[in-house]
């Protein structure tokens, strides 16, 4: 019989501070269950990797010889754990009392789920949207250009963002983020890991797509919550991840839709990504704003771009 519950896989790449914050949340709040912390640093210049010798000696440590980003370095993780269940978390998060011994508890009482995410707040406490549906292309490509943000709750977007979700009511969903992930072992067994040929933006999506088409089930527990910073090691490098960004929404689009549509509306949907990137990458250079992603319901506080140490 396994004796670790929870295996929880922490991905890291120059975000020592944060780190550090991130693990002792974990150790201060994780109390009911038998878990391990696995840390993954990505080849950080940041001496992070001393920092978790030094002051987490419990945690195990993985250090990539070279920088191979979100998708690799996770699944790297999750070859490594014991657990009956495998928890992906990013470094900027702080976890909040017995999040992950609800997860634990939730994921044991419905063992129709293959994965889970908690509810994720934004320092100032409001909700952050992590809920997304597949409603097609043309939603994620107004998206994009960021149409939630000068029309807020219009038609268009909000099948992508629901941003009338209930999040106090615990529920299956088509699509969570993978900021905290918790993942049954028998998923991961069954159906494979993340999607390698994501570096990092969408991989959550196609993960969950990939779940959702093998006709597995996905909840959000709001019982479990984990406060998010949000993309502080993507906003370090904003135009190459603007660039890597759009590179992967052509991807997802390639490989999960392009093959049901006609030769003109994948030359359409092409042509509205590259000019969504274009009017992005303008957008960045001019804006005070130097987030990647702008997402519904983040906050001022999230949106600061924190300096690597």
């Amino acid at each position: 019989m396994n004796s670790i519950d929870l295996s929880i896989v922490v991905a890291s790449y120059n975000t020592k501070d944060l780190l550090s914050k991130c693990l002792l949340s974990i150790y201060d709040n994780t109390r009911e269950i038998n878990y391990e912390v696995i840390v993954v640093d990505d080849c950080s210049k940041d001496d992070s990797p001393q920092m978790v010798r030094e002051c987490f000696p419990k945690a195990k440590l993985i250090c990539n010889d070279v920088n191979l980003r979100y998708a690799k370095t996770n699944n790297i993780g999750l070859k490594a754990a014991a657990g009956r269940y495998g928890l992906l978390l990013n470094s900027d998060v702080e976890v909040q009392p017995s999040a992950f011994d609800n997860l634990v508890k939730f994921m044991d009482a419905h063992p129709d789920a293959a994965a889970a995410g908690p509810k994720l707040i934004n320092p100032d406490g409001s909700i952050q949207h992590c809920i997304r549906s597949f409603p097609g292309l043309i939603p994620m490509i107004f998206q994009s250009l960021n149409l939630h943000l000068f029309w807020p709750n219009n038609p268009i977007t909000n099948k992508y963002y629901n941003t009338d979700f209930d999040y106090s009511k615990a529920q299956v969903v088509d699509s969570i983020g993978t900021t905290s992930f918790i993942i049954r072992r028998s998923t991961w067994e069954n159906y494979g890991m993340l999607d390698e040929r994501f570096s990092l933006a969408f991989v959550d999506l196609a993960y969950c797509y990939m779940l959702k088409k093998q006709n597995q089930k996905i909840y959000y527990v709001p019982d479990a919550v984990v406060l998010h910073y949000g993309s502080q090691s993507i906003n370090q490098s904003g135009i190459k991840e603007i660039s890597l960004l759009h590179e992967a929404l052509r991807r997802f689009y390639d490989l999960y839709y392009a093959p049901e549509d006609n030769i003109l509306k994948r030359s359409l949907i092409r042509l509205g990504i590259k000019l969504r990137e274009i009017i992005n990458l303008m957008e960045y250079r001019i804006s005070s704003n130097k987030r990647v992603w702008r997402s519904p319901n983040v906050s001022s506080a999230s949106k600061r771009p924190i300096k690597p140490s």
